[in-house]
């Protein structure tokens, strides 16, 4: 595949772009009091030290005190933010690329009980389901107040150092005007397109009278929203060409679809278990229509995508921006012929979900991702080479393999099964995840390209991780999920036993779920798509309470296309034998109700415990008695205490093995253990 027309330069406006692959405007909730501060600008400068030619911040930067943020963005209503905006934008043009702020006035995209408390403002009074407030309908002394705000916010931007901004309007303030789904006005604003127009082409001829004529203006634009009710293609081309011919937009970023709900915003932000990149026809038809340049970002997560975006002619420039929050180097690798060396995005995302449920946004498997003031990206050799013995090969276990080989260190690896990869392999059993499989292939790509001594079908035991003689050595085993406790639960079997192939159930099956994440959505997946009838129960007030909006509505929808159904509030109370069938004793868990059900398996989904024993074992001969300083971790420092004169190593363990949680958990604990030593 010839990826050079990615690498090419190109000309926007007065800037030259060094190649066509930008990281776009999204929110990442780095904020700190509305500002960009020192955490928000290393994240963007890592994009710029690892090629990118534009990184856009500030996704869906405020403008104005009723636009507040719900989701962590920055607050462009106020002079404060200049200074701050000065040090992000002195800091990526110092590692050679552009940089632009997204502003935006929400509209009813927001909630009227944060912030200052005022009435979120709309075109109508007409609700959105994804943030749930009633709108104020606007007046016209709105209108001209926001005007105004956006001029503001935009001179603020240009003394900030930026190279140019981004107005959004794809769902928010201006693209709910337009749109006949949330305009029903019968003024000047509303009814045929111009009216709808207006706003938008006001606040247009504000901002580049403040800014002035050499300062680049983009929109983020709508090319269909893919409803019956909305925004049609036909509509999209002719608001793009009125923007196009008001003369003073340089850049116009394509987007599709109608993020009004979980799963609108699952079909905006695609995580796995959606086709990647649907919607570059969308944007290839408006470049069709205009002459302006055309940036698209939709689920572009790999460079064979990218450069098929471009080569083809349906986009001038590529927004690859979650896959450069699992791989901030993405262009300098590919710049050196090394793609197959690119960490992958899989759509788990862990990154806009978080966001989504008010917290800082990680990559699930790039634990560096946001990090960037403790945790290196680029890892350079250690002054002192140690042999390093890991015991297991799940994400935490080749996490920590793949660090220290990088770091010079000699590694052996232990794994007692023939397989790598741990619980992701039984992850990537359903369809809807089965993309998971990608980190397990890219970090088992990485632990043998750096030469990691793998020793699979190997249990490792005390004595043989000892006779190794290593300098440290990390637990990386994992958990077993342990019998419930309820009455009856030997009749149980677990996602495990499923997922693995142990256990091998069909007929009526009931699911019971006490975690909420994502072990039990996949067994579902995985039982129903093989013909089973699943329930599944929860003694959650939500189905699977713990993910976010996008990949929660993507597994839901899947499993109601299967015929799952669903049940809140209930727990196991006892599990009894009747004849060759099982009797599910229910209690509901805010009143004590006792139902029945009668199925033929009970499948139970309860986390798992730490398999510890061999880190036990070995405690009494580490240096530091298997105990990390939190306080040095945290700060990225060498995180072991000399505590026992007699000790032969130091240990550590990561992942499972210390409490049941998660992937990024797991290589998270494996990155800040390793990167110091």
């Amino acid at each position: 595949m010839d990826v050079s027309v990615l690498l090419e330069p190109f000309r926007l406006k007065h800037l030259t772009l060094r190649n066509r692959i930008i990281s776009t405007s999204h929110a990442p909730n780095f904020v700190e009091a509305g500002h960009p501060r020192e955490r928000y600008r290393l994240y963007h400068e890592e994009k710029a030290k690892g090629g990118v030619a534009l990184t856009m911040i500030g996704g869906s930067t405020n403008i104005a005190p009723d636009s507040p943020s719900v989701f962590g963005q920055l607050y462009a209503g106020d002079d404060s933010i200049v200074p701050w905006f000065r040090e992000l934008t002195d800091g990526v043009h110092r590692h050679g690329a552009a940089v632009m702020c997204q502003i935006t006035h929400m509209g009813r995209r927001t909630a009227w009980d944060d912030g200052h408390w005022l009435p979120v403002l709309a075109p109508s009074g007409v609700r959105e389901r994804a943030h749930r407030a009633f709108p104020k309908v606007m007046e016209l002394q709105d209108m001209d107040r926001i005007v105004h705000d956006f001029a503001a916010a935009a001179r603020r931007c240009k003394a900030g150092g930026f190279d140019g901004i981004e107005l959004l309007s794809h769902s928010h303030l201006l693209g709910q005007f337009l749109s006949p789904l949330t305009n029903r006005r019968e003024d000047d604003y509303g009814g045929p397109l111009a009216n709808r127009m207006r706003l938008t082409l006001q606040v247009i001829d504000a901002v580049r009278t403040e800014v002035g004529p050499d300062f680049v203006l983009s929109m983020r634009i709508t090319g269909d929203e893919l409803t019956g009710d909305g925004l049609s293609t036909r509509d999209c081309i002719a608001a793009a060409r009125l923007i196009e011919e008001t003369g003073q937009v340089d850049l116009l970023n394509i987007l599709a679809g109608a993020p009004y709900d979980d799963l609108g915003l699952a079909e905006w932000v695609r995580p796995m278990g959606l086709p990647s990149a649907p919607h570059i026809e969308v944007a290839g038809r408006i470049r069709e229509a205009v002459n302006l340049p055309i940036l698209h970002a939709g689920g572009i997560a790999d460079i064979a995508t990218a450069q098929h975006a471009i080569a083809e002619g349906h986009v001038d420039l590529v927004g690859m921006t979650r896959a450069q929050m699992a791989d901030p180097y993405l262009v300098a690798k590919l710049s050196r012929g090394e793609e197959v060396r690119i960490r992958p995005c899989v759509g788990l995302g862990y990154c806009v979900d978080r966001v989504n449920q008010g917290k800082p946004a990680v990559c699930g498997h790039n634990a560096a991702t946001g990090r960037e003031q403790t945790l290196p990206h680029v890892l350079s050799a250690s002054e002192r080479p140690r042999k390093v013995v890991v015991v297991g090969g799940g994400p935490g276990g080749l996490e920590a393999a793949r660090v220290c080989a990088h770091r010079g260190h000699d590694v052996v690896l232990f794994e007692a099964s023939d397989l790598l990869g741990g619980q992701l392999v039984l992850a990537a059993r359903g369809t809807t995840r089965r993309q998971v499989q990608g980190v397990v292939d890219w970090l088992i790509s990485e632990v043998n390209t750096l030469g990691v001594d793998l020793r699979l079908n190997t249990y490792a035991e005390a004595g043989e991780v000892k006779s190794e003689m290593p300098d440290l050595v990390i637990i990386a085993t994992g958990g077993w999920p342990a019998p419930p406790t309820f009455p009856g639960a030997a009749l149980a079997v677990s996602s495990w036993d499923v997922l693995s192939g142990e256990a091998r159930v069909s007929g009526e099956i009931l699911l019971f779920d006490e975690v909420g994440d994502h072990p039990a959505a996949v067994t579902a997946d995985f039982l129903s798509r093989a013909g089973s009838s699943v329930e599944i129960a929860t003694p959650d007030r939500t189905l699977l309470h713990d993910l976010g909006p996008t990949t929660s509505a993507v597994a839901l929808r899947n499993l109601s296309a299967n015929g799952v159904k669903f049940t809140c509030l209930q727990e196991i109370a006892e599990l009894t034998r009747m004849g060759g069938r099982i009797e599910v004793h229910l209690r509901h868990t805010l009143t004590g109700e006792i139902t029945a059900r009668h199925v033929d398996h009970v499948v139970v989904e309860h986390g798992l415990t730490p398999m510890d024993g061999l880190f036990h074992e070995l405690k009494p001969f580490s240096k530091n008695f298997g105990q990390i300083n939190h306080t040095a971790l945290i700060r990225g420092e060498i995180a072991f205490p000399d505590t026992n004169p007699e000790g032969q190593f130091d240990l550590a363990r990561v992942g499972d093995a210390i409490a049941s949680r998660n992937m990024h958990a797991a290589i998270l604990d494996a990155l800040r253990i390793c990167v110091p030593v």
